[in-house]
């Protein structure tokens, strides 16, 4: 049989023959689509990418009526004078006290809520979830007048506590969504398991459930983070006082001091950008951690 088969193919490679090259064929619709995909993420980024090259742009280059695309007059100076601004620094402190406080809070009560919701069946439960679903539908101006009095009376106004118990209200019952689809997808059998070879009911949550549900919690902790760093009309009800401002609340005094003298735009965008240089350096810390904790967190059939 071997025999045949090389004097079958001592022919054809004698006379140098070779098998066809199937070309793929490039299809018109999806060099569309990827070109409309290109051409919304230019979009997308346009805006940041003026935001930093504002920020590296002298005010009077800026405000002329022609445009630099590129940062060819590039200048430090914007940077420098929001750096130096004694607000831009105490507001820099409240902002990352009430965030930390906030993102800490949000994961311990959620995490609870969730883990309750999805293992145990107990009276109450439907109401509960019912409770959540509709403090998702109230609009959170309609709670301003409230939260005001509320914090007032509790002498909680201009404090990290008193902003950050509102923010954990208003985040917890969507992170508790949120980290409970992580928590039903992860089988209870996992559990039983490890204590049948002889884990402790806590030891084989810690130790087997815990780095499983990885992925939700730091999912969980981008989203509080993103809601705490960058809200504003709760805090400027909560924190009326000049000394107690988070960043987004003092970027808005540059508008109060344009009556005087005019709105340095480049400041703006200066602080514009350091405003959110920790949520990128933050969103880049994470992602890897949130890649790698999907892919080792897939549990096997």
């Amino acid at each position: 049989m071997s025999a045949v088969l090389a004097d079958t193919a001592a022919p054809a490679a004698r006379t140098g023959e070779r098998r066809p090259v199937r070309r793929r064929r490039i299809r018109p619709g999806k060099i569309l689509l990827s070109a409309l995909g290109l051409l919304m993420a230019l979009v997308w980024v346009f805006p940041v990418y003026w935001m930093m090259n504002s920020a590296v742009t002298p005010d009077a280059i800026l405000g002329a009526d022609t445009p630099q695309l590129l940062p060819v007059s590039f200048t430090l100076t914007n940077l420098r004078s929001v750096l130096t601004d004694s607000g831009f620094l105490n507001a820099l402190g409240m902002s990352v006290m009430v965030t930390f406080l906030t993102i800490t809070l949000v994961l311990a009560f959620a995490f609870l809520a969730a883990l309750a919701i999805s293992r145990w069946r107990f009276r109450g439960r439907t109401s509960f979830i019912l409770a959540v679903l509709f403090i998702q539908m109230l609009p959170a101006e309609g709670l301003f007048i409230a939260q005001y009095q509320m914090m007032s009376s509790l002498g909680l106004l201009n404090q990290v506590i008193g902003i950050s118990v509102l923010y954990v209200a208003m985040l917890v019952p969507f992170t508790v969504w949120m980290l409970r689809g992580f928590v039903a997808g992860v089988p209870i059998e996992l559990e039983e398991a490890a204590m049948v070879d002889g884990l402790s009911r806590p030891r084989a949550f810690l130790r087997i459930t815990f780095p499983l549900l990885a992925p939700g919690l730091v999912a969980s902790g981008v989203y509080a983070f993103l809601q705490a760093w960058n809200e504003f009309t709760t805090a400027l009800v909560i924190l009326p006082a000049e000394s107690a401002q988070t960043l987004p609340i003092w970027l808005r005094s540059f508008l109060s001091a344009s009556a005087n003298r005019g709105i340095n735009w480049a400041e703006v965008m200066a602080a514009s950008t350091l405003i959110a240089v920790p949520v990128i350096v933050f969103f880049l810390f994470v992602q890897g951690r949130m890649t790698s904790g999907l892919v080792s967190g897939a549990v096997k059939g």
